[in-house]
């Protein structure tokens, strides 16, 4: 919904997604339509949301100017790269929950939107398979481009950390990964820590509270120390330095997360 919202009210894009328009429901995009100022309290979180998608699709293409031909898409959702790969060679797996898969594949068909040859559906239980062995059964090897969107903050320090690690070894020689994640609230400036604060608040009402924070730095030792050379942290000022500056309506980040990209 916000990344249709960001297609309908934001302008110019940062993240130009015209198949997250047909993924809606027609009813809820109506109701988007009719009412825009519904959709105002979440501006923040929108650019958030399309920025982070940006940069993954930006760091993307720099990876094939390296050779590099599998993008991996780490609890794909209802992500729509796949659907509309401008990189022709480059096969994409989408790993995520077989439940969740079979909704999306749904979707994609209420919306006569047809998966085309270079995807390969990775279904995994993350909390009970291991992700490597599944991602080498499913045809993937090195190097390889990680997307990893949405997902860090809901999962505890060492569950990322463990991810990470496995996800190394297919990163190698040129690939890498794209991740975002929460810093510690207490180094927020106030307006920031609020704007996190009522985030928090919203998810952990949903059912899935926030249960990891990282300091940058040191989570640019644990990159390093498992093998990734190049560290590329950007935080919300950087973030709105590089893709929201000199915007007539004013959209840019708040709160605490920050995206890395992290190069092998």
């Amino acid at each position: 919904m916000r990344r249709a919202a960001h297609q309908l009210f934001d302008h110019p894009l940062v993240h130009d997604d015209p198949l997250a328009l047909r993924m809606v429901a027609e009813a809820d995009l109506a109701a988007l339509r009719a009412d825009p100022n519904a959709a105002a309290d979440s501006r923040a979180l929108r650019a958030f949301l399309a920025v982070r998608s940006r940069l993954a699709e930006d760091a993307l293409a720099d990876a094939v100017a390296r050779g590099v031909r599998r993008y991996v898409l780490l609890g794909a959702g209802l992500d729509t790269f796949a659907y509309r790969n401008p990189h022709p060679d480059v096969r994409v797996f989408e790993v995520d929950h077989p439940d969740t898969q079979a909704m999306k594949r749904r979707r994609l068909a209420d919306a006569g939107v047809a998966a085309p040859n270079g995807v390969t559906y990775v279904a995994i239980d993350f909390a009970t398979d291991a992700l490597g062995p599944t991602l080498r059964t499913a045809g993937l090897d090195a190097p390889a481009f990680f997307a990893w969107l949405g997902v860090t903050p809901y999962l505890e320090p060492d569950t990322v950390l463990a991810t990470l690690d496995a996800v190394a070894p297919f990163a190698a020689a040129g690939g890498g990964v794209v991740f975002d994640y929460s810093v510690p609230p207490t180094s927020l400036s106030p307006e920031r820590r609020r704007a996190f604060a009522a985030l928090s608040a919203r998810v952990a009402a949903a059912g899935e509270p926030f249960r990891s924070a990282f300091e940058p730095s040191a989570l640019r030792a644990t990159l390093e120390r498992i093998g990734f050379r190049t560290i590329d942290d950007l935080g919300p000022d950087e973030l709105n330095a590089r893709y929201f500056v000199d915007r007539a309506d004013g959209l840019a980040i708040m709160g605490g997360a920050h995206l890395v990209t992290a190069i092998g």
